[in-house]
């Protein structure tokens, strides 16, 4: 018993469950909302989270990664002072995007297009209600509390499950009683970690300037690396949007969501990746960096493989499962939805070597690489997406269109890391990977054999 506690409480183990805990909390919401809602309304829902996602990057990928860096391992007095700092960052970059949606919020009507006048008249209030947990997460993250990260991320998720449930039994589903419940949930979470005591907003006049400035010089490119995958969601759902219609983003929502098979442990070993890499970068240890890196990289690809198998002979239940019975195993939806799946998880194999070389490249002090490198994918991801739509006319030419960016993304880093930072190579990454697990395995097999 001992033993098993001890391994609940491994950091990587609950950041795994953390990540995994709410994504698949944030499944089952997927499901209730694809049976509830019609398709089109559907799409207008998940335009508004990819246009969210997005904006919100600017405020958590900028300080995130940032905080996170300079927090861990600082002395207490200089641990108030970055979260001062940080606090004061964050709350300038919400008032920002307050004041921008304000004209929207006044007059409803400005906007015809319903999907964008949803997104934005709404995502300023998000901003605000989220600041105190938004913060508090990564406070969490920095002093490596990922049980207490559970706790809030959980706590959002769960809130709002039950209130989409409340609405559906009274009756009162529509899009805007959804937005309503959706910010009473996040209102509540912070209310929670401001009695919690576990933002830290009253360290915010310790602040200063010149750690705000150092802040602010390393989190302006910090904000490539964690921008990356919003924003090519973001032009696809706009370019499906306005080309192909809200339905069809329900439709290409409903093929991604099966791709939280990688993304559970992408998310969760990335952020246990920073702090790990950092250590071994401060201490000037070059070869086991890369060697950590590749880790990382060949571990989670060789666990990927099998679940996105099954995943790919599955495609068409699942579909069904998730999405009701608008996406019939036979119909056009479903069957569209689980072609998306299929493509998507072919390519997603490249995804592990994009985010943590990207991790690494932030790790050396070279956070504007990711920025140009995030630069360069967008412009190739929108003229991939947009030529292949045109030419295909379809979901297809989206999901085709995506596959170059992750390409060019994998190359970039991987030249960039040669050059700034220790030749090596990447034909062995798997085979490290290998290693990493049957190590573990053995391990963990030998401790059940002496139990």
């Amino acid at each position: 018993m001992n033993r098993f506690t001890k391994k609940l409480k491994n950091i990587y183990v609950q950041s795994l469950f953390g990540t995994g805990g709410v994504s698949i909390l944030s499944f089952i919401l997927s499901l209730i909302l694809f049976r509830i809602l019609p398709a089109k309304d559907i799409g207008v829902w998940f335009f508004f989270q990819a246009s969210l996602a997005f904006v919100d990057t600017f405020r958590q990928g900028f300080l995130t990664t940032t905080f996170v860096k300079f927090y861990s391992g600082s002395s207490s007095d200089r641990r108030k002072e970055i979260l001062g700092s940080t606090w004061y960052i964050a709350t300038v970059i919400t008032a920002t995007f307050l004041i921008i949606s304000l004209p929207f919020i006044i007059n409803t009507h400005y906007i015809k297009d319903h999907t964008l006048n949803y997104f934005l008249r709404n995502f300023g209030i998000y901003m605000t209600v989220s600041l105190p947990m938004v913060i508090a997460m990564c406070v969490c993250q920095g002093e490596l509390q990922f049980d207490k990260l559970l706790y809030i991320r959980l706590c959002q998720v769960s809130l709002l499950i039950v209130l989409v449930l409340l609405l559906y039994a009274t009756e009162n589903v529509t899009l805007n009683n959804l937005m309503y419940v959706n910010l009473i949930s996040v209102f509540l979470t912070s209310c929670l970690v401001l009695l919690k005591g576990l933002s830290g907003v009253k360290y915010f006049f310790r602040r200063t300037k010149s750690c705000m400035k150092e802040l602010i010089t390393f989190g302006k490119y910090t904000v490539g690396s964690s921008i990356s995958t919003t924003l090519f969601n973001l032009t696809n759902t706009y370019l499906i949007n306005f080309f192909l219609g809200s339905a069809s983003v329900g439709v290409y929502n409903l093929g991604c969501r099966l791709m939280e098979i990688v993304e559970i442990p992408l998310r969760s070993f990335v952020a246990t990746a920073l702090p790990s890499l950092s250590k071994l970068y401060n201490e000037k240890n070059k070869g086991k960096f890369i060697e950590v890196m590749k880790q990382y990289i060949g571990s989670i690809t060789i666990v990927l493989l099998p679940f996105l198998l099954i995943a790919f002979i599955f495609a068409d239940v699942a579909m069904k499962i998730i999405g009701g019975n608008q996406y019939d195993i036979g119909t056009e939806n479903g069957m569209t939805a689980a072609n998306i799946f299929r493509i998507l998880a072919l390519y997603s194999l490249f995804y592990p070597l994009d985010r943590f070389m990207a991790v690494a490249i932030d790790v050396i002090h070279k956070p504007e690489i990711n920025f140009i490198k995030v630069l360069i994918m967008l412009i190739v991801n929108f003229i991939a997406c947009l030529i292949a739509v045109h030419v295909l006319g379809n979901l297809y030419g989206i999901v085709i269109g995506s596959i170059f960016p992750t390409l060019v993304a994998v190359f970039i880093s991987y030249t960039s890391l040669q050059k700034y930072y220790i030749k090596f190579n990447l034909y062995d990454t798997l085979l490290t990977g290998y290693h990493l697990l049957r190590h573990v395995a053995i391990r963990n097999y030998k401790q059940l054999i002496v139990k």
